[in-house]
């Protein structure tokens, strides 16, 4: 899979450049906004556009959205390569959740480096990030692989369904963030999951089936393999976020120690909180409820995860779902080659170190 990502990366890159290019002039405005009513302002918009944009995408980035869709697209018994423009709205969609994420989590660091908004400032930050999920709905406008008006209208549809729930996903995750002392159950946090990282993904396979013209149940297939696979994703990033922390994974990006610090509640700190012994299950939920950690204490409360078994147990849960994913997909015809990249994508998704 990994092989796959850097063959297809160049090219994904270059179609988010016709749709946003990294430099903005009044020609492309007018071709792609409409004529001004009385004059844009390119640099301006530049500098809020075009440069928090790329500054996140140069940074890195796996585009694993936009080549998962190319690979079921192909899956599909279709050219990949001409539906390219269509592979950029999963990953726009992607980058704009990442830069309002983080500064509604008041992040230090992505990919590496200063979160966007503490380098363009929190306005411009957010006024980008909100441009994100807008933007590639113009690639339905305008159409480009000439799709019939009932499949864009059912790709209105989905993004429309699949967007509301991941701000539902969102929400629940601020409000734990905010009112550090609720408590949160499995099921609950894999329901967030579902929807703030699963509609995402969910938005990946219903798109290639949609603009393929694939009968339902191939598409409801599809979404329930994106969406148990985008939820692995998901408690893999957690378990990075411990385990980079305490020196075992590869340079994440990240600041150390970030979900503690954040009081994010996890699957590896709802574990470790309903079986640790009381006292330390007590002082966990402490560190976590705090407005700030010492360093010192952010180790603490990940050597309490980690004594609890937490990262093994959650680890297992992204593996199960990883199976169940592949299940999903059993039995639809992809031929050897697709069936394997698909069955694959799914162990990096957990095994990946970045």
């Amino acid at each position: 899979m990994r092989e796959t990502l850097l063959e297809w990366r160049p090219a994904v890159d270059e179609a988010i450049a016709d749709l946003v290019p990294r430099e903005i002039d009044a020609e492309y405005l007018e071709s792609f906004f409409g004529e001004p009513t009385y004059a844009y302002d390119p640099d301006g918009i530049q500098r809020a556009l075009s440069d928090p944009l790329w500054d996140l995408l140069d940074r890195g980035g796996k585009r694993w959205r936009a080549v998962l869709f190319l690979v079921f697209v192909e899956g599909f018994g279709d050219d990949p390569a001409e539906y390219l423009p269509y592979a950029c709205i999963p990953e726009i969609l992607h980058n704009g959740t990442i830069i309002v994420d983080d500064v509604e989590d008041e992040a230090a660091k992505r990919r590496g480096e200063p979160a966007l908004h503490h380098l363009h400032g929190q306005d411009v930050a957010l006024n980008a990030g909100n441009a994100m999920y807008f933007l590639p709905l113009k690639i339905l406008t305008e159409n480009p692989a000439d799709l019939a008006p009932d499949r864009r209208l059912a790709a209105y549809e989905m993004l429309m369904y699949e967007l509301n729930r991941t701000h539902l996903g969102q929400g629940m995750d601020i409000c734990w963030h905010n009112e550090r002392e609720v408590r949160v159950t499995p099921a609950e946090y894999l329901e967030m999951c579902a929807c703030k990282t699963g509609c995402l993904g969910r938005i990946v396979a219903r798109l290639a089936a949609i603009i393929t013209d694939q009968p339902d149940h191939v598409e409801e297939a599809v979404a329930n393999y994106a969406e148990l696979t985008a939820v692995a994703f998901q408690i893999g990033d957690d378990i990075l976020d411990v385990e980079n922390s305490l020196g075992r994974a590869g340079e994440f990006g990240k600041e150390f120690g970030n979900d503690v610090r954040e009081g994010k509640k996890t699957l590896l700190v709802i574990h470790a909180i309903e079986e640790s012994p009381p006292g330390r299950a007590l002082r966990l939920e402490e560190i976590l409820e705090s407005d700030a950690n010492t360093d010192e204490e952010v180790l603490e409360a990940l050597s309490i995860i980690e004594d609890a078994g937490s990262i093994e147990y959650a680890r297992d849960r992204a593996l199960e779902l990883a199976a169940q994913a592949r299940e999903e997909i059993d039995g639809l015809g992809f031929d050897d080659e697709i069936a394997h990249q698909l069955e694959e994508f799914t162990r990096f998704v957990i095994e990946r170190d970045v």
